[in-house]
């Protein structure tokens, strides 16, 4: 819901439970109000009429307090909109109008001096506390009018209450060690996170959390932003000299420049939400979920299939009977997707070689892939193969057509990583190459998913030729979102996974035409229980992939657990499996189907339920439970026992004190009172167990 103050300069969006205002000065000086609870709109007309403080030497009265902060003018905090024409810089900007239609606010302004038209964009929808907002940035000018260049255009500036003691939260890693929870104190100065490497990166994940009153799991003010966007990124976080906090974001690490736009050409910035919950991390948490399912993952309700994929059994060594072979092994377990990774295409024998030849390898698949995809389908699977489309090798015949198509400089060596160059995707001719390639490749075989890959970072990010070559960091992006978009509207049957080295490219952006995540390459049980743990801030375990592989786990520790370990860890999310199944025994391929059939039991719960993190691992019990409707599931973790003590119960949330819950595994009935305050005896003991509790409200009392 928007309201307009009647003098048409305060302006009021609420959400489910909380709102935000905004204020035009006489001055034209666009302010911050309110970001919070739910208030009336004569209380965000109050907080319009207070006076701004008075004068502070050497600092200026609207650091943190304007909506949007300019290049220029009086103020000194770092700007979210930088740019440049010949003779002039920075922005002066007037007001022109304001337009509320149905749950979006735009507000308009202008500046003579570059000929520019900017909107400000917010979105909040009365079923959320998402507020939603982005940036339009159009050159208004007349042909042949210079062109303006977009230095920096963040997609918006968070302004927080002013408060002592705020802490920030944030997710950082590196390749296979993805999404860490970190928090700590926000000192006075600026905190910088991103991206420089042309996706959203193993390193850290676009999302902040902000606290000021020591919020817990479940209880107190959470102020979080997340990103929309899946090339090179920054979110600053200013604690600025009076104690003010904002926090601004959007595309680009630096402000190099973005694009240079002609007359009559515009910029949208990806969109920067946030959202504040008085329900501590778990509440926002779960607000972030709901709203992702509701507005951002395409076909939310729909659950996720079991999936097999090859990789970890195969390698490159692959060949069109080893995978029928694996596909009966693993139809036999209960999977619904069998996925054939690297190595089913021209000259891929290893890692140097065709990347950009799309064709099915004659040696390996002598009738290409649909005999092999008839056959998956036949064994009542769903059959997907893994691609990347975004990368080629210098060993391929594209490389050998087209060597001007990668990113490169002119007189400078090309760099290769993982023996591999990046495509210049914001050209027209690889856009429609690649279009040509995948398309006929979906078209020709039946193929039902696709696991898109993305291995090396932009490094060698030039453009020989290209009067404003910086815009192939924005381009690149644009055009990977432009070409998923079209092969989803051609092939509307066919799901997506995102992948990037593991988690290399997970943001708001990517999962809004995805359809699931490959969060890790790391398989490792254990390791996987804190990159969830922080994956969950976030994201929802609907796009969260989690494979059970071979034990002991050879990629990384040589750790060894049990199936059943593997199997708790992995069902926390979008059960897949990864192992070498021609050597596995039959008892193992025994307790794996059933694990796979209780997981498809439990699925609606874990992929679709609110979820509570009730213990985090660290270091010794941990636990997560779902809650839909009227059935609860809960997955515990014992990491280790230590001098034999038992491992403290878990107090479950969100049931209804009052009412009884039956355990669908042992029968027993459990007062709901019980579980909240005394709690769940797990029985977990000794290193690397687990268990799993489903339980069912079955009514008032005990049954």
């Amino acid at each position: 819901m928007i309201e307009t103050a009647d003098d048409g300069r305060v302006w009021l969006l609420s959400g489910r439970t909380s709102g935000y205002a905004l204020h035009l000065t006489e001055h034209g000086e666009l302010l911050h109000l309110h970001w919070g609870p739910r208030l009336a709109l004569a209380d965000a007309e109050a907080l319009a009429a207070l006076p701004l403080p008075p004068p502070w030497p050497f600092e200026s009265p609207l650091d943190g307090r304007e909506e949007y902060v300019v290049e220029g003018g009086p103020r000194f905090a770092r700007p979210a909109l930088s740019l440049r024409t010949p003779g002039a810089r920075g922005t002066e900007w007037t007001f022109t109008d304001a337009t509320a239609d149905g749950d979006e606010l735009r507000l308009r302004f202008a500046d003579a001096a570059h000929r520019l038209a900017l909107t400000l964009h917010y979105r909040m929808r009365d079923d959320s506390d998402v507020v939603e907002r982005w940036v339009t940035v159009a050159h208004a000018g007349a042909p042949g009018d210079p062109d303006l260049e977009v230095l920096r255009a963040d997609a918006a500036v968070w302004t927080l209450p002013h408060r002592e003691g705020w802490r920030l939260s944030q997710l950082h890693g590196r390749w296979a060690a993805e999404s860490r929870l970190v928090r700590a104190p926000l000192t006075p100065g600026e905190k910088v996170l991103g991206s420089r490497r042309g996706h959203t990166g193993h390193q850290h994940l676009p999302w902040v959390a902000l606290d000021a009153d020591g919020a817990t799991e479940e209880s107190g003010e959470v102020y979080g932003c997340a990103l929309g966007w899946s090339g090179s990124w920054r979110i600053a976080v200013q604690h600025l000299p009076d104690g003010r906090v904002q926090i601004s974001g959007g595309a680009g690490h630096d402000d190099s420049g973005l694009l240079s736009l002609a007359p009559g050409e515009s910029y949208t910035t990806p969109v920067f939400a946030a959202l504040w919950s008085p329900d501590g991390f778990g509440g926002a948490s779960r607000e972030w979920h709901a709203w992702q399912l509701a507005r951002v993952i395409p076909d939310a309700a729909r659950v996720r299939p079991v999936l097999f994929n090859s990789w970890e059994a195969t390698g490159f060594d692959i060949g069109e009977e080893q995978q029928r072979a694996l596909a009966h092994r693993a139809a036999g377990l209960g999977v619904e997707l069998f996925v054939v990774d690297d190595g089913w295409f021209t000259g891929r024998a290893h890692d140097a070689a065709g990347l950009g030849d799309w064709t099915p390898d004659p040696g390996r698949f002598p009738r290409g892939l649909k005999p092999l995809a008839d056959d998956v389908h036949a064994l009542g699977m769903r059959f997907g193969i893994w691609v990347e489309p975004e990368m080629v090798n210098p060993d391929s015949a594209l490389y050998r057509a087209h060597p001007e198509w990668v990113q490169h400089h002119d007189g400078r060596r090309r760099t290769e990583f993982r023996n591999q160059l990046v495509l210049n995707l914001a050209r027209r001719d690889v856009q429609e190459y690649l279009w040509e390639r995948l398309d006929g490749l979906l078209t020709e075989v039946p193929v039902d998913y696709v696991k898109w890959d993305f291995n090396r970072c932009f490094s060698d990010a030039g453009w020989p030729g290209e009067p404003y070559p910086q815009r192939l960091w924005i381009d690149h992006v644009r055009a990977l979102y432009g070409l998923l978009d079209r092969l989803r509207a051609a092939h509307p049957a066919v799901d997506f996974e995102s992948c990037s080295g593991g988690g290399g490219r997970i943001d708001l952006g990517i999962l809004s035409r995805t359809d699931q995540v490959w969060t890790s390459d790391n398989t490792d049980p254990l390791d996987r229980l804190a990159i969830q743990h922080g994956f969950s801030q976030l994201h929802p375990a609907r796009v969260m992939a989690a494979w059970v592989t071979d034990s002991p786990n050879t990629l990384l520790n040589g750790r060894r657990s049990s199936l059943r370990f593997r199997f708790l860890s992995a069902m926390a999310g979008v059960l897949g499996i990864g192992g070498d199944l021609a050597r596995w025994s039959e008892d193992e391929l025994a307790e794996a189907r059933g694990w796979v059939d209780l997981y498809k039991e439990i699925r609606p719960v874990v992929q679709l339920g609110e979820q509570y993190r009730l213990r985090p691992p660290d270091g010794g019990l941990s636990a997560v439970q779902y809650v839909r409707g009227d059935d609860t599931v809960v997955l515990a973790h014992l990491q280790a026992q230590h001098h034999g003590e038992r491992p403290p119960a878990v107090r479950l949330r969100a049931l209804d004190p009052a009412s009884a819950y039956r355990c669908l595994d042992t029968g027993a009935v459990h007062r709901g009172a019980l579980l909240l305050h005394r709690g769940l005896d797990t029985g977990l003991r000794g290193d690397l167990d687990a268990a799993l509790f489903r339980f069912r409200r079955v009514g008032a009392g005990r049954e």
